[in-house]
């Protein structure tokens, strides 16, 4: 691969850069670290959307295998995470529109495709100092939050998982999404209303 990025974009304050571009170059082992930087959350944000690890894990592997591919073509016209992001973001509403799909046309119901044992990421913990009770309480709010969150619609679902859960600023959902500020801002006001009626409704009053 080429060095296709400009030296005057290696001062925009990208922690990534420098791997970037030794990947570029054919350095394997530069990609690897960034894989290590980023797959937690990717993996998160395609767990929280899709509300099933597997799935999850399956869509976070295509998007890097993706990267690996196009990144040759990365500018530095954005952070290397925000281009990252953006992709597994991609990759997620891909697979969420294919589930889509295969509801309309096999009747599968959406909650055999949210169930599971591979959809939780929280464990119980083990230690002797910790109250079981209050674990499994715990994981059980847990359960009703992903659930919920998966009952939302995608445009609210993604920055609400973005911003709340994964803590992204507002300009970085701004930029992963292409979006306009007051979009991100209105959409997250409506997802964190529905959130909480639907939370609500599954476990009593907040």
């Amino acid at each position: 691969m080429s060095n296709i990025i400009d030296n005057r974009k290696a001062s925009i304050g990208d922690d990534d850069l420098q791997y970037v571009m030794l990947c570029q170059k054919g350095d394997m082992e530069s990609y690897a670290k960034l894989v290590d930087r980023h797959q937690k959350k990717m993996l998160n944000i395609a767990y929280r959307m899709l509300g099933d690890y597997d799935e999850a894990c399956d869509v976070t592997q295509e998007a890097f295998l993706a990267a690996y591919k196009s990144i040759s073509k990365f500018k530095a016209e954005a952070k290397f995470s925000t281009w990252l992001y953006r992709i597994v973001v991609n990759y997620t509403k891909n697979r969420l529109k294919q589930r889509k799909r295969l509801v309309q046309h096999e009747g599968t119901s959406l909650d055999e495709l949210v169930d599971g044992q591979g959809g939780r990421i929280v464990c119980l913990s083990t230690a002797s100092d910790v109250d079981p009770a209050e674990l499994l309480e715990q994981r059980e709010r847990e359960e009703h939050v992903q659930r919920c969150i998966t009952t939302l619609d995608l445009e609210y679902r993604e920055v609400l998982v973005m911003r709340d859960i994964q803590g992204f600023s507002y300009e970085e959902i701004r930029d992963i999404l292409q979006i306009p500020d007051g979009t991100v801002k209105s959409r997250l006001s409506r997802a964190r209303n529905a959130l909480k009626d639907c939370l609500v409704e599954v476990i009593g009053d907040l």
